[in-house]
């Protein structure tokens, strides 16, 4: 299948707009997620027994699961979870619909395996987000809400619109994200501070009761505010951490500064942020120690990485931006390769 996928994307994917790419794979991945279909793969791609993980309450099939920015509206998790992806986080959503920045908003640095995106928050709203959750067939899968502000409203009212998309989804959310960490929201960053954090943290926990509540954070923080905010995760009673969302950092990179210049501002994903997110999971494991679920996401490409992760104190992985380039096999490999490192 990754043989095949590969020439695909060689061949044809690649000369494709990535947004237009995205939403074929959406599409299939959706009438893989109907009955026959799954029924057919998902015994081919369902996790070892011995993978399974236990946090926040729940239980997870796999360590490894899909990262928030794929399934922006919940319409893709049968397929998802067909394809073996352990939990999927939908999202980011909104209170209100909202179009997201103007195109072209995505770009492919094949060379880096890495993409460029400035989508600012694109979806049809928390509701709609919902009703697509209470409707997928595969209960099992365990479903996060990665939820954000809309971009018209002031960052003063940034917890008014936390408090609506966590009570919108809550009944239908497995754990919910605050998402304050994308850099393609103005001043969305900025809410990363104590002062502002707090307030939304709060207001987002007092919204969902009961729903484990995490917090998604910048690899651009420095250490010490990143051991800030896993302390104030600490102590507002928060389930965990993401670590974390793209980076707004160019450095590094294999394609041509003046190709990466061109496709102008947005967060970087994919391999080049692989040792930064380590670092990060370093950093928030060495001061909350057993206290939160950690979730480890960022230029992790296989087993390998996946593993590497969970040694160095993640207690479960997300990945994203490799299964553009790797394709619909890609979970399932992970999952296989897990067992067989597992020994």
């Amino acid at each position: 299948m990754n043989a095949a996928y590969r020439l695909l994307f060689t061949h044809v994917l690649s000369k494709m707009d990535p947004e237009r790419a995205h939403g074929l794979a959406s599409c299939v991945i959706r009438v893989l997620g109907r009955r026959g279909p799954a029924a057919l793969v998902a015994p081919l791609t369902a996790p070892a027994e011995s993978l399974a993980v236990e946090t926040m309450g729940l239980r997870f099939a796999s360590p490894f699961g899909l990262a928030a920015g794929f399934d922006k509206d919940a319409e893709d998790i049968d397929g998802l979870a067909a394809l073996g992806f352990g939990h999927v986080e939908v999202g980011t959503v909104t209170p209100r619909p909202q179009p997201g920045n103007p195109g072209p908003r995505l770009f492919r640095l094949v060379a880096d395996g890495a993409l460029i995106n400035r989508m600012g928050f694109n979806n049809r709203g928390a509701e709609l987000a919902a009703a697509n959750i209470a409707a997928r067939r595969n209960t099992s899968v365990i479903v996060g809400v990665n939820i954000g502000k809309n971009k018209t409203t002031e960052a003063e009212d940034a917890h008014l619109d936390y408090a609506v998309a966590a009570a919108a989804v809550r009944n239908v959310a497995d754990y919910l994200v605050v998402n304050v960490s994308s850099p393609n929201t103005p001043g969305l960053r900025s809410l990363q501070s104590l002062e502002s954090l707090t307030p939304i943290l709060r207001a987002a926990r007092d919204a969902a009761p009961g729903v484990p509540l995490l917090v998604k954070i910048a690899p651009d923080l420095t250490d010490d505010e990143i051991r800030e905010v896993t302390q104030l995760a600490i102590d507002e009673g928060l389930a965990g951490i993401i670590a974390a969302n793209t980076t707004i950092s160019r450095s590094g990179l294999r394609t041509s500064p003046r190709i990466v210049e061109a496709f102008g501002a947005g967060g970087l994903s994919g391999r080049p942020l692989t040792e930064r997110s380590l670092d990060v999971l370093r950093v928030v494991k060495s001061t909350a120690g057993e206290r939160l679920c950690i979730i480890s996401v960022g230029g992790v490409a296989d087993a390998t990485e996946v593993r590497r992760r969970l040694d160095a104190g993640a207690t479960l992985v997300q990945g994203y931006t490799e299964f553009l380039y790797a394709g619909p096999g890609w979970a399932a490999s992970i999952n296989r390769g897990l067992a067989r490192l597992r020994g």
